[in-house]
Parts: C-alpha cells; sequence; structure tokens
C-alpha cells in the first residue's frame, strides 16, 4: 500500500530504509507503462504535427532541467522572480523527473562526493547503475533535503515534489484534448488526441529522460577532460548537443556554479545563450560565469 501511495504522493515523512538498494519493482510500474507505451505508436501511427509536438516538448523541457532544475535550482548560477521560478520549475516538472527539490538535493549530493562510494550515481558503480538503477531503488527515492532549504521553503515547489505525477499527467490530459480538437478541426492534419499521448507526452519523455541521464552514466566515461576535477567528468560534444549544453560536464564540475558550461565560444551550450536572452529582458539576472583567469588556468588541467 506504500508503494501503492507513492504513486500519487511522494510524501518525503515516510521513509524506506536508508540502506535499501533495492529495487521496489511494484513502486517504479508507472515507469516501466512510461517506456512501454511508446510501442503504442504501431496503433496511432505518425503525422507531422505529432512529430513537431514531440520536438518542441522535447527541447522546452529540456531547457527547464538543464537551465533551471540544474544550473538555478541545483546550483543557483543565476537569480530570478518567484513567478519565473515556479513557472520553469512547472514545466521542468511535466518532464517527468520528479520535483525540483528532490532533483536539486540530489544533484548536490552527487557534486558532494562525485564519483565516491557516496555518489548516488557513479559509473564506477555500473553504466547501468549510474544510467537508471540508483533512482529506482528504495535508498533513493527520498533525498537528503538537508542540503536544499533554500528550496523547501516556497510551498509551490514542496507541492510539486510531493505530488510529482500530477503535472505529468496534466501534460499527457492536455495533449490528448489537443489531439482531438485538431482532428475536429482538420482532419486533413492524420491526428487525434491519443496520437499526440504517444508522440507528444511518451516518446518525447522517454527520450528526454535517458539524454538527461546520459550525463550521469556517459559524460563520466566518454569524452576529454580538460581539468583536474579530482572525478571522472568529461566534456563531450555530442552530449552537449543532444541536452542543450549540459555536455560540457568536466567543465561543469570545474566550476559548477557557472550558468555557462560551455566556456569557450566553440563549446555550444544552447541553455547558456537562452539565459542570455532571458537576462536581456530581464527575466533572470546575476548570472555567475567563470572568471577567464581561472578557466585559463593551466596548472587545473589534465593532458588527455
Amino acid at each position: 500500500m506504500k508503494s501503492l501511495r507513492y504513486w500519487f504522493d511522494s510524501d518525503s515523512s515516510i521513509r524506506y530504509a536508508a540502506a535499501d538498494d533495492r529495487i521496489d519493482w511494484f513502486r517504479i510500474i508507472p515507469f516501466i507503462v512510461l517506456h512501454l507505451a511508446c510501442l503504442a505508436v504501431f496503433w496511432v501511427g505518425i503525422s507531422a504535427v505529432a512529430v513537431y509536438t514531440a520536438v518542441i516538448l522535447y527541447l522546452v523541457r529540456m531547457f527547464a532541467i538543464t537551465a533551471f532544475y540544474h544550473r538555478y535550482f541545483a546550483h543557483k548560477s543565476f537569480k530570478t522572480s518567484r513567478p519565473v521560478q515556479f513557472v520553469f520549475a512547472v514545466i521542468g516538472a511535466a518532464s517527468t523527473q520528479r520535483g525540483p527539490i528532490w532533483w536539486a538535493a540530489h544533484h548536490r549530493n552527487h557534486h558532494r562526493h562525485a564519483d565516491t562510494n557516496q555518489d548516488p550515481h557513479s559509473p564506477r558503480e555500473g553504466f547501468l547503475w549510474s544510467h537508471i538503477g540508483w533512482f529506482l531503488t528504495k535508498r533513493h527515492f527520498h533525498a537528503d533535503y538537508g542540503l536544499v532549504k533554500d528550496l523547501s521553503r516556497y510551498p509551490e515547489l514542496r507541492w510539486l515534489d510531493r505530488f510529482d505525477i500530477a503535472i505529468p499527467l496534466l501534460l499527457a490530459l492536455s495533449l490528448f484534448g489537443l489531439g482531438e480538437w485538431l482532428s475536429w478541426l482538420n482532419p486533413g492534419l492524420n491526428t487525434n488526441g491519443w496520437q499526440m499521448v504517444v508522440w507528444g507526452y511518451f516518446i518525447s519523455t522517454v527520450i528526454l529522460l535517458h539524454a538527461t541521464l546520459l550525463i550521469n552514466s556517459l559524460a563520466h566515461k566518454w569524452g576529454k577532460r580538460r581539468y583536474n576535477t579530482g572525478d571522472d567528468s568529461r566534456n563531450n560534444f555530442l552530449l552537449a548537443l543532444l541536452t542543450l549544453g549540459e555536455g560540457w560536464h568536466n567543465n561543469h564540475h570545474y566550476h559548477a556554479s557557472s550558468a555557462r558550461q560551455g566556456f569557450y565560444w566553440w563549446e555550444v551550450d544552447i541553455s547558456f545563450y537562452l539565459l542570455c536572452l532571458m537576462n536581456k529582458f530581464g527575466l533572470i539576472w546575476d548570472m555567475r560565469t567563470i572568471p577567464v583567469k581561472k578557466r585559463d588556468h593551466r596548472l587545473n588541467k589534465v593532458s588527455q
């Protein structure tokens, strides 16, 4: 019954045993269904509008994860207003990667213990563990909320964290309604409610989820190291493109508080470019970046 409750209410007052690394198979049934539902594409078919919707939702939600869940909530690399904070927390929650407080707590813990036996998702424990295994366990269903007291003071963020399935469900229902409306408005689009749900939510979300998780797994195994950070973090151009800039992971571990993770002009960091645009319009401010002297300090570089 506790596992069933966790499908809808991840109340942090009820905890698993701290050292329990077993997978709670009943609790993760929705996670399994999320992946299996992608197979419904063979029944609902494909249309241009459904694919475009999937791509747009991937990009918008990936930006919310990289720029806000990661660079803002986890690292405070810039400042923003409470309404903007909430809007992007909602968009991030629509990614089905849990709430912003849980996400930030685990990530801050990762930086405190990167690639040690206290790291929640070190690839030294195996690729599958670092990619998906760690958050399926009972140990990591909750987080060390003492690391995120600055975020826990916002009741709206606590609500998103506790009822983390609410926004994804709302997105799926909205996509169904949009698909049915488009089917009635313009049958020539060859779409419908279920097709929009399968492409716009299930397929888009699964790709988004695993692209994000590749930073935990591959970005500590595949790529080049510019700086001696004391961990296995790597810079990877392909991962940076896939995640709008998160692939410059060795840079990030070297100076985690920077809103810019592509330190040089040739290191494409789309999230940073969009943050600069938001800064220009006054939506965010006080963006933190790495000082040039620290960026170019050769004593911190590694030969690889």
